[in-house]
């Protein structure tokens, strides 16, 4: 009799213990109605720190990433050459070299320039002496003494060198050469080139004793005081480009040097992968940039309202992008939506929140939500 009694004890002591391990995995398993809606207890919220609130209408501003290159406006790069062709008899120039306005970059010499000398001081001559005859017909011509062809032919021939010399003085100023010093006895067979700039030397295209071409390019200059950067910018963010905007960009291989530049051109034609040039002026010339530098830069972005949620409340799941909408206190649905920038540890909701002002979410901790659900068959 005694053995029976213990041994009842014993199974009611086991029963116990059963019901009350079932009640406490009860309590920590949450419960899923269907395979997008998990309802969690009151202590399951409160131990994973999940809380909720509303979707914000807010201001967003983002920072569009784009990458480019260091370039010279056309205003500030110079091709060197001599209009009259001729052989380089002595330059020093060498790429990288820097040049001052006025300064002697190169020496030329050819017999054409001494001939173009030799025609003007021709033609100032002749010029004198048909001034000379024509006042005298002139006057001969008043008192009709002369008649009036002879004073017209005199005229004429003397308008007609006057237009001779005219533009050989101006043949001799694209060259470099002064016409009003020039005299029989200061002919000279060479010339000095001067840098019309500032600047850079950025290529040397020419050795001593070639010749060269009216049209060829002796050297190349650049001016780096008005540095450009072009950006490449896609076709699907050249609507939130806009021409003063600030932008900050950097060398790949230091990213805390910055240069901070303004938007003061957006192209309007697109290239083969639908992007377009963005051209932009620095504040301030910087020696350390060069052209063709490769930088990499920050666009501020027009601020704009959107419909915005704590980064956190965000999760992704598979391919797709969530957020947990409270249904009762203790239910959530899984909700798709479509995010676009986040800045600052806030998100926009593009799509998804049609009814947003109405709508609670879990807004931290969203990732032990979603556990939850995964682990709902466990």
């Amino acid at each position: 009799m005694k053995y029976k009694y213990i041994i009842t004890a014993f199974l009611f002591s086991t029963l116990l213990s059963c019901s009350s391990n079932d009640k406490k995995a009860t309590e920590n398993k949450a419960e899923v109605v269907n395979e997008s809606i998990v309802t969690l207890t009151d202590a399951q919220i409160k131990n994973a720190g999940i809380q909720t609130g509303k979707p914000q209408l807010g201001s967003m501003s983002s920072i569009l990433k784009v990458n480019g290159i260091v370039d010279v406006p056309p205003q500030n790069m110079v091709s060197v050459s001599f209009p009259l062709g001729g052989y380089l008899k002595s330059t020093h120039l060498l790429p990288g070299m820097k040049v001052s306005k006025g300064q002697s970059i190169a020496v030329m010499e050819d017999q054409a320039l001494i001939q173009m000398q030799q025609d003007y001081l021709v033609a100032k001559s002749k010029v004198f002496f048909l001034q000379k005859e024509f006042e005298r017909q002139k006057t001969l011509n008043e008192t009709k003494t002369s008649s009036d062809k002879i004073f017209e032919q005199v005229a004429s021939e003397y308008q007609m060198e006057k237009v001779i010399l005219s533009s050989l003085k101006e043949k001799l100023l694209m060259v470099g050469l002064n016409p009003a010093i020039l005299t029989e006895d200061k002919i000279s067979r060479s010339i000095s080139i001067h840098s019309p700039i500032n600047g850079y030397v950025s290529a040397v295209n020419v050795n001593i004793g070639k010749y060269v071409n009216p049209a060829d390019i002796l050297f190349e200059l650049v001016n780096p005081t008005d540095l450009h950067l072009a950006l490449k910018v896609f076709e699907k963010d050249l609507p939130f480009i806009q021409v003063g905007q600030k932008i900050k960009a950097h060398l790949a291989n230091d990213p805390n040097k910055t240069f901070e530049a303004e938007v003061i051109l957006v192209s309007k034609n697109l290239d083969a992968n639908r992007s377009a040039l963005v051209h932009c002026h620095f504040e301030k010339a910087e020696h350390e940039l060069l052209p063709g530098m490769f930088l990499n830069a920050d666009v501020e972005l027009t601020n704009a309202a959107a419909i915005t949620v704590p980064e956190d409340a965000v999760v992704r799941f598979g391919d797709k992008q969530y957020v947990f909408i409270q249904k009762t206190t203790t239910q959530f649905e899984m909700t798709a939506i479509k995010t676009g920038n986040t800045a600052n540890g806030i998100t926009e909701i593009i799509t998804g929140l049609p009814n947003f002002a109405q709508t609670n979410l879990v807004i931290k901790n969203a990732y032990a939500v979603l556990m939850k659900m995964q682990n709902k068959s466990e």
